[in-house]
């Protein structure tokens, strides 16, 4: 049974705004909150959208072995709780998994019978330098540093079982709602 759901995306392509969308529809489908040491945005919740940690408690969570993946992120730490995972596979839930792609990559390996994973793309880098400008919560360098990573995460697109578009955010959604709804009829499996 296909109980991970990873979702990812170079960053500003829509992945979080396409994830509320989907739980909206699916209320049953959880999200696994990740780990972070990026400061909280305004808009977000501790607990809810992250944890939010300082440097030495994330790499506590390392030492005890209590993450199933974790990665450097444009300087910040973030990671995924190995006991979200593992509940998710023992109670068959689906959990939700919003992470970058070395994350994603990672889940795939560790879980390969019960991960399914899906890159979102945006329709163009310029595309993608206007959606980072326009959702204003980074700096112009912030922004750069984001764009030479974007290069880097599109050589991982291969290696996702499912990669989509996001140029309109009504179709992508309805895609995104429509391949979760084939993971949970059995349609689609993880390999």
């Amino acid at each position: 049974m296909i109980n991970l759901i990873t979702i990812s995306a170079p960053s500003g392509s829509g992945k979080t705004t396409l994830c509320k969308a989907l739980q909206r529809v699916m209320p049953a489908i959880e999200w696994s909150t990740s780990y972070t040491t990026r400061e909280q945005r305004s808009i977000e919740f501790d607990g809810v959208d992250y944890h939010f940690i300082s440097h030495g408690e994330f790499e506590d969570l390392i030492l005890n072995q209590e993450l199933a993946e974790w990665e450097n992120v444009h300087g910040f730490y973030y990671g995924t709780p190995k006991s979200t995972l593992e509940n998710a596979i023992e109670n068959d839930k689906i959990v939700l998994l919003e992470m970058d792609v070395k994350g994603a990559i990672r889940i795939k390996e560790l879980y390969p019978e019960n991960s399914y994973s899906i890159f979102i793309i945006p329709p163009s880098i310029i595309h993608l330098r206007e959606r980072l400008k326009k959702r204003g919560t980074d700096s112009e360098k912030r922004i750069e540093i984001r764009l030479q990573r974007f290069q880097q995460e599109m050589e991982y697109k291969e290696r996702f079982d499912h990669v989509m578009i996001n140029e309109n955010l009504d179709e992508a959604t309805q895609e995104l709602i429509s391949v979760v709804n084939e993971l949970k009829e059995g349609v689609l499996n993880g390999s």
